[in-house]
């Protein structure tokens, strides 16, 4: 079968490809915190490797929000092969976090927020905690909605050609939407992990007591 004509099935069915990647995301990140079965697929962590992971997951989402914003900056200036570009890497890095974050969790376990700090500067608020809950709440919804929507960007533009993807399909109106709360929900992600892991302290709860001690979350 060529490339085309997978290319041309592919382009038929943009609506069911979208519908069955997003099942499969939601399915392997909700097995990682709810299926035993599908947690022990996965080595323990240690520690020190779930800490070495989380360091690499906010590397690589910082790079993810940077590439992110130079596509769209790049397709406001009719820049289109190197939008194509910067959204192809933006996945691909994505596609990178979920390969270090299901086994850091499914392996390792979560931190909790305390509000202390090692550093004298850092202000001990009490509204730093609730603060900290709101954007990490802000960026799980952000992150579990926006599944689809930039599956669906994806997907038209990897099966469209430019001029299809401007004039019969919804590709800007969605990757708009889709890069916005992209954006959003990484940058928010990367500025809890920096409380979490740099400028507070934290509680280390191990994979099984996590699957049943929620609030505990992942960062």
């Amino acid at each position: 079968m060529s490339t085309a004509s997978v290319r041309e099935r592919a382009k038929a069915r943009t609506t069911e490809i979208t519908v069955l990647l997003t099942v499969v995301g939601y399915g392997a990140v909700g097995g990682v915190f709810l299926v035993p079965e599908f947690q022990a697929l996965f080595p323990t962590l240690t520690q020190g490797t779930v800490n070495l992971l989380a360091h690499a997951i906010a590397a690589v989402n910082t790079v993810t929000v940077i590439s992110l914003s130079l596509g769209w900056y790049w397709i406001r200036n009719d820049e289109v092969k190197k939008h194509a570009a910067a959204m192809t890497t933006s996945f691909g890095l994505i596609l990178l976090f979920l390969g270090m974050y299901l086994p850091k969790v499914a392996g390792g376990g979560t931190k909790e927020f305390v509000l202390d700090s090692a550093y004298a500067w850092v202000p001990l608020w009490d509204p730093v905690y609730p603060a900290y809950l709101v954007m990490l709440a802000i960026h799980i919804v952000l992150s579990v909605i926006s599944v689809p929507v930039v599956l669906y960007a994806v997907v038209l533009g990897l099966t469209h050609t430019e001029q299809e993807l401007r004039t019969e399909t919804p590709h800007r109106r969605v990757g708009r939407i889709a890069a916005s709360a992209w954006i959003l929900s990484l940058a928010l992600g990367v500025v809890t992990y920096l409380l979490l892991n740099h400028l507070y302290d934290s509680t280390f709860a191990a994979a099984e007591a996590a699957a049943v001690l929620l609030p505990a979350v992942p960062v």
